[in-house]
């Protein structure tokens, strides 16, 4: 049985969350993962699982700054069934500012056959 669109973003919410989950796991083998406000230095399109694998691998190494509090996520459903647009923000300790942070992200993901095909974070 296939997975639904939310059902595959609660295994975001868990990957960020750290919860043992790993994102490129959730992509189809030619999935796409774009950035569009990515920062100087950093790739706005990842194409395929392995890339997205690859990167995140060796960004993963930056979560040490933070101490993750909490997560919390909000789903919404599009006209598209194959597509919903999610809210994910978590908070917590950052060794960086050396205080209490807050992030969000919004992402607009398309999920076929239970796998994510593009994810526009």
């Amino acid at each position: 049985m296939n997975r639904s669109p939310r059902e595959v973003v609660e295994d975001v919410r868990r990957m960020v969350a750290g919860e043992g989950v790993v994102f490129g796991d959730l992509f189809t083998e030619d999935g796409v993962l774009r950035y569009p406000f990515a920062p100087p230095g950093t790739p706005r399109e990842l194409k395929g699982r392995n890339a997205i694998l690859e990167f995140h691998g060796t960004a993963s190494a930056a979560r040490s700054m933070f101490e993750i509090e909490g997560v919390d996520m909000i789903v919404r459903d599009t006209d598209d069934p194959e597509v919903v647009v999610v809210e994910i923000e978590h908070h917590g300790h950052s060794h960086g500012v050396r205080g209490p942070y807050r992030f969000r992200a919004l992402g607009v993901v398309r999920v076929r056959d239970g796998e994510i095909v593009e994810y526009d974070d």
